[in-house]
């Protein structure tokens, strides 16, 4: 028989929760050096102290917000490359998928924009690497796997499509214009796709 949880962990938990919450919120609008923990404690309802001992600092609060809103998109697209439809198709799909998470604000502000800033370049990859990589690396081997594409190493070309995904996303949270940039990323991630596919190549949409 299940075990009931103590109220005070479930308490502490949506503390964090909301703080996190409320931290995704404000970094996206105000960016991190337009944001104070005053203003991130109060939007959640609770005490700085309450904050401070769940985070120790500003800093940890932005990775804390960096996390939830990189695992929202690695769950929705990890759903569509899992989802029904052949190999091809369903990388497709997420490909596409993932040039529409690049318009969201909280991807763009986040984890495009002051990522590497407020966590340093190294630690920002690192963390994209832990994060979106390894749906990549997935999408590409069921390509191999099913003799989709030519053969080639699945972990050399995970990082190249990983590489134009991740310059694609900096190009598209820098535009004027988003939603053109997002359509010719679009397109040029399609031609590239087609490029690598075996027998016919099909026109792009």
């Amino acid at each position: 028989m299940a075990t009931a949880r103590p109220r005070r962990v479930e308490y502490s938990e949506s503390t964090r929760q909301a703080l996190v919450d409320s931290a995704v919120a404000l970094f996206t609008e105000h960016g991190y050096a337009g944001t104070s923990l005053d203003e991130i404690a109060r939007r959640a309802r609770v005490t700085k102290g309450a904050l401070y001992h769940h985070f120790g600092g500003k800093q940890a609060l932005f990775e804390a917000a960096f996390d939830a809103v990189e695992t929202n998109v690695v769950a929705r697209l990890a759903g569509v490359v899992s989802g029904p439809g052949s190999p091809w198709e369903t990388t497709r799909a997420a490909l596409q998928a993932f040039l529409e998470v690049c318009l969201e604000p909280s991807y763009q502000r986040i984890v495009v924009q002051e990522g590497p800033a407020v966590m340093g370049w190294e630690r920002w990859r690192e963390a994209e690497e832990g994060y979106t990589f390894g749906v990549v690396r997935e999408a590409v081997a069921g390509l191999v796997e099913a003799d989709e594409i030519e053969p080639l190493p699945i972990d050399a070309l995970a990082r190249v499509v990983f590489g134009a995904l991740s310059a694609g996303a900096t190009a598209i949270a820098g535009s004027a214009d988003p939603q053109q940039s997002r359509a010719e990323v679009g397109e040029c991630v399609e031609r590239v796709m087609n490029g690598l596919r075996k027998g016919e190549k099909p026109a792009c949409c």
